[in-house]
């Protein structure tokens, strides 16, 4: 039936797809998990569980060993990304209260939705982008190393540095721990490496609806304007920032800076884990959760023809050869 073929069609279809059917299903059966109870029912709930695996998962995928040159872009862009979620984050807090804007067109904008959107790029399309790209190995194998802002321990230690949340150690801790346990794990043994890996990507459409089904599909149609302008801001912020610290910090040409200005699909979990954790952030994490959608659709767009145009003036420039895409 080519059910796959067509998810993919979607950009961020894998997340966005089950997302959008468990937030229908909840808006048209929104006791469905009471009424149907036992195993269904927990998984129709059972976000926090499936998260835990899923960053397992990816942290058996980081290999601790790569060269310094490797590591070092990686870092960068970690770093880079996860300091500039964390300074627009300063200055919104600023700027609104905690629980956002509630009315007008630009309902549900707060600072947990700008954090979210911004700190996390999204995998699958940079490394899709870097492989149609000639001599991008390096850019490749450095994926690993940003790929632990995916989860929601960056964006818990930004709140609860800039004084934007009130979170115990003992729950930043927990957030670390399958992520923890997956990079020793994996660092140990490779064959557990091979095992777990390629499972994160099969988790995704599960912890998608549960997320989803937190949700109300009046919400993700209201999320349309802010989430198009948010998923519009963090290309052209975050892929001009990331750009330069590719450029002036890793000493590359800043074509990984583009390909990273995106938000990821996990991305779009952690204002629900956000809330579980510090109930001030609750009234808001159902509009932020809808605007990261949103977002993270519109940035799998826009990303890939913000890159290939900066790749082509490279190409212009003479700073890459000429050499066709893959």
């Amino acid at each position: 039936m080519g059910i796959k073929k067509a998810i993919d069609k979607v950009p961020g279809g894998i997340m966005i797809v089950p997302l959008i059917i468990g937030a229908l299903v909840h808006t048209l059966w929104p006791k469905l998990d009471v009424e149907l109870s036992g195993v269904t029912g927990s998984f129709m709930t059972g976000t926090s569980v499936l998260l835990f695996v899923f960053f397992f998962c990816i942290g058996t995928g980081i290999n601790l060993k790569a060269s310094g040159k490797i590591a070092s872009k990686g870092v960068t862009l970690l770093l880079v990304k996860v300091l500039l979620a964390a300074l627009l984050g300063i200055i919104i807090n600023q700027l609104l209260p905690i629980t956002g804007i509630t009315s007008g067109v630009f309902a549900g904008f707060s600072t947990l939705a700008v954090i979210a959107s911004f700190n996390a790029a999204n995998g699958g399309l940079y490394t899709a982008l870097m492989s149609t790209i000639p001599d991008r190995e390096i850019d490749l194998a450095a994926y690993p190393f940003f790929s632990i802002q995916s989860g929601p321990f960056f964006t818990m230690l930004t709140l609860g540095i800039a004084g934007i949340g009130a979170f115990p150690w003992q729950a930043l801790v927990s957030t670390l721990v399958p992520f923890a346990l997956g990079l020793i794990l994996g660092g140990l043994d490779p064959e557990i490496r091979k095992m777990f890996q390629p499972v994160g990507g099969a988790l995704i459409p599960f912890f998608a609806f549960t997320i989803g089904y937190s949700m109300d599909f009046n919400m993700l149609l209201k999320s349309g304007i802010v989430g198009i302008l948010m998923g519009i801001a963090v290309v052209f912020i975050s892929g001009f920032v990331l750009c330069l610290a590719d450029k002036y910090i890793a000493r590359s040409d800043g074509l990984a800076g583009w390909a990273a200005s995106s938000t990821a699909g996990a991305a779009i979990s952690v204002p629900v884990v956000i809330a579980e954790m510090d109930k001030s952030f609750k009234p808001v994490a159902a509009s932020a959760t809808a605007i990261v959608a949103t977002c993270v659709l519109i940035t799998a767009i826009l990303t890939p023809f913000v890159t290939m145009w900066y790749y082509r003036r490279l190409q212009r420039k003479g700073i890459v050869s000429k050499g066709t895409t893959k």
